[in-house]
């Protein structure tokens, strides 16, 4: 074992019982520090992901000259300064495995009247910032990458964007979020287009501190010149945290779990509707609204699941979620097909191959394509398979083990804490024979 390698040690077999809450939605953490940041007035965010993505978020906005106090279980606390209050940081904005912060910011600041450079780790740093590089640049703004549009990106300030009408090639959240936020700062209306559904938090919370956009099916825009208000933000916890537990409830004899108030909003749930196409028995519980997006506590027993043809117009409501379904689909009765689904190679890791890789390593016939896989359940054996610094890898195999026939090593798992710190804490709590070696 390498020095500062972390590995998870997941013996084989036990059950998941119990209520469990999974940490606060990444994704949502995000843009309520980015946009509580440029606001006018007081933010309180509670429910914030403490993860590392989500502070280099946070910190971020700091070296911009924000206040803000916390991370304090969950609570922060937020002076925003306005859309033009931001100030020029003295360094390089470090944002460590976060593609997330990056493309987003990317938009953010592309209108701010200072240069400024955002950087990654050696990761982030091979991750293609191309699709949002390039419409900025139509939209004015100046942008130089290192090749094939990889970080650290270099942006110069005091350019005026202007509104743009964009269709984007393929579904990603990310990239509209980012044209977006860079539509906060330009001239006319920005309009972006999706092929198919994303999540929509950022539209959410945009409307929720007071800026008008109009959606109409698949078509968003708004216009420049309005402002942000700072208001109170309670975050639900995180459908794609929780995904693995639904998981192991599903594919582990004698589980009984209730996940607490998990986000179920509807470009996000589709990890629900592939796992109940494929037969498990998920019920929603008193679903209600916290902030403007929909809650509800998830109940999860085990169930035998059968393999299918995962539908495509679900691919983009369950992106990050995949990693642990090809865990559910080995366990599965027959065949399961994904297609549709070339995001996944260009997340922290190359999911699909990784994926393949580490499946065909515990036995499982796993075939990679371009944009999917081919995965015929059956038995799972055990050995050492590799999470590449992805920590929803890590974790999908951590999952594995409750099936298997044998021990799964997991080497290289730092990088869990990016998305979910705690998450073997809460797993050996529910029930999972997981444990550490290294330095957590």
């Amino acid at each position: 074992m390498l020095d500062n390698e972390l590995i998870f040690l997941s013996e084989p077999g036990g059950a998941v019982r119990g209520k469990l809450r999974v940490p606060g939605d990444k994704s949502i953490s995000h843009r309520a520090i980015m946009l509580g940041s440029i606001a006018e007035g007081a933010s309180e965010i509670n429910g914030f992901l403490e993860g590392e993505d989500a502070l280099a978020t946070l910190q971020a906005f700091r070296a911009m000259g924000v206040q803000i106090e916390g991370p304090d279980n969950g609570r922060v606390n937020i002076q925003g300064v306005g859309l033009g209050g931001l100030k020029a940081p003295h360094a390089p904005l470090y944002l460590g495995n976060s593609g997330t912060s990056m493309r987003l910011l990317a938009g953010l600041l592309a209108a701010q009247p200072f240069n400024l450079t955002l950087s990654g780790d050696a990761s982030l740093s091979k991750r293609p910032m191309n699709r949002v590089v390039e419409p900025l640049r139509q939209m004015g703004a100046v942008i130089e990458s290192a090749a094939n549009g990889r970080p650290p990106l270099h942006i110069k300030g005091g350019q005026k964007l202007r509104g743009l009408d964009y269709r984007l090639p393929m579904a990603s959240a990310q990239v509209k979020s980012c044209l977006l936020l860079a539509g906060l700062y330009a001239e006319g209306t920005t309009c972006v287009t999706e092929p198919a559904p994303t999540r929509d938090h950022s539209e959410r919370m945009l409307r929720g501190l007071g800026w008008p956009l109009e959606v109409q099916g698949r078509q968003i825009r708004l216009q420049g010149g309005h402002r942000l208000r700072g208001s109170a933000i309670d975050i639900a916890a995180d459908i794609s945290s929780a995904a693995f537990f639904m998981v192991a409830a599903s594919i582990a004899d004698g589980s009984d779990v209730l996940l607490e108030q998990v986000g179920i909003n509807p470009t996000r749930d589709g990890v629900i509707r592939i796992l109940r196409l494929m037969g498990a028995d998920i019920t929603l519980e008193n679903p209600r609204e916290l902030c403007g997006e929909p809650v509800a506590d998830i109940r999860v027993r085990s169930a035998k699941l059968h393999g299918i043809d995962i539908p495509e117009e679900l691919v983009p409501l369950a992106i990050d979620e995949f990693p642990v379904l090809f865990i559910a689909a080995a366990c599965a009765s027959g065949c399961t097909v994904l297609r549709g689904a070339a995001e996944l190679r260009v997340k922290e890791s190359d999911r699909i191959q990784v994926m393949a890789d580490g499946l065909k390593t515990l036995g499982v016939s796993a075939t990679p394509t371009e944009d999917g896989m081919h995965i015929e359940g059956g038995t799972i054996g055990g050995g050492e398979v590799w999470a590449h610094g992805d920590h929803r890898i890590a974790m999908s195999f951590a999952v594995a083990a409750l099936r298997a026939s044998r021990p799964i090593r997991i080497h290289d798992c730092a990088n869990v804490a990016t998305s979910f710190p705690g998450f073997v804490d809460l797993a050996q709590q529910a029930g999972m024979r997981i444990e550490v070696e290294g330095n957590l």
